[in-house]
């Protein structure tokens, strides 16, 4: 591991940060134009099924076999929690809440792992910097919703259960993280996210002809955009920044290739008032800030303080 890190080439570190850092902050925006044309459960489950698959070829051309039959079943239940539930959820409240507002309430996943790691709560609880952290980053929470931001989303109801949604579907990520973390797993990286992008694809395609996605869509009326929004969801969302973020784990220390919590939502809110003129006050920029600030004083407080912890979060696999 020393020899790989002492020849890896600086270009390709750079060329790597930049793939997490901005491929995985401009999904949101892909979504956003993802959803023009295609349903969303069809959008995801395409995504992720297509991905999956891929993946899973990779693997079995590099001689992999597939886990034990339990080893299965809890990585597809990861995958349930985290991708069909967890990403699902970002992919419908995005008919409804801008994508970079999404970005940013998705930035809290690591101040709710922390909350549900029941584990490690002695630790976290008596660390008075992680609770200092936690927070401020919920101070942020309540900044980005106080005042106006809180009228606009009361008076549509839609936008307020779309919030709900999301809410919950963040718990639910974290939760599935939490479970992957603590139960033994058979299987590469490679292997599980390959099964666990199948096991939420399969469960999206069927979910979209429940809801009634299939009435009305016809797929020779996909725009050209969400065409390529799908395939750079696929491709580079799902496939190309993910095994960048799996690289730069094995030559970079993990919490500074962590740093991409704290950079994808920026990436977000700028592209999303760049591209889809989506407005984002003051109010909520600082807002924006300050959760920033609480993941990075908790998130260097777990580093320092205990060298054990792995840091946990979410990116777009």
């Amino acid at each position: 591991m020393n020899d790989l890190v002492k020849k890896t080439p600086g270009s390709l570190v750079i060329a790597s940060f930049a793939a997490i850092y901005i491929i995985w902050g401009s999904t949101y925006l892909a979504i956003l134009i993802g959803l023009e044309t295609i349903p969303p459960f069809f959008l995801a489950g395409t995504r992720f099924l297509t991905a999956g698959l891929l993946l899973l070829a990779y693997a079995f051309y590099k001689g992999e076999k597939l886990p034990d039959t339990t080893s299965l079943l809890r990585i597809g239940l990861a995958g349930i929690l985290m991708l069909y539930i967890g990403n699902g959820t970002v992919t419908w409240v995005e008919q409804h809440l801008p994508s970079g507002l999404a970005a940013i309430i998705v930035a809290t996943v690591p101040l709710w792992l922390v909350i549900l790691d029941r584990g490690q709560w002695k630790f976290y609880f008596s660390n008075i910097q992680i609770i200092g952290g936690l927070l401020v980053g919920f101070a942020g929470v309540i900044l980005l919703f106080a005042g106006n931001a809180a009228g606009d989303l009361f008076s549509d109801p839609l936008k307020f259960v779309s919030l709900l949604v999301l809410m919950g579907g963040i718990v639910s990520w974290s939760i599935g993280t939490l479970f992957s973390k603590y139960k033994p797993m058979q299987g590469s990286t490679t292997m599980k996210v390959a099964v666990q992008s199948i096991t939420a694809g399969l469960f999206f395609i069927p979910t979209g002809f429940i809801s009634g996605e299939h009435e009305g869509f016809s797929i020779s009326d996909v725009s050209t955009n969400s065409l390529l929004a799908l395939f750079y969801l696929t491709f580079f969302g799902s496939i190309l920044a993910y095994l960048a973020y799996m690289w730069l784990l094995s030559v970079k220390p993990a919490s500074l290739v962590g740093t991409y919590a704290y950079v994808n939502p920026v990436v977000a809110v700028f592209l999303g008032w760049l591209i889809a003129a989506e407005q984002i006050s003051m109010q909520q920029a600082i807002g924006l800030g300050v959760i920033i600030l609480g993941l990075i004083i908790v998130n260097m407080s777990k580093e320092k303080k205990s060298p054990v912890l792995k840091p946990v979060g979410k990116g777009a696999v």
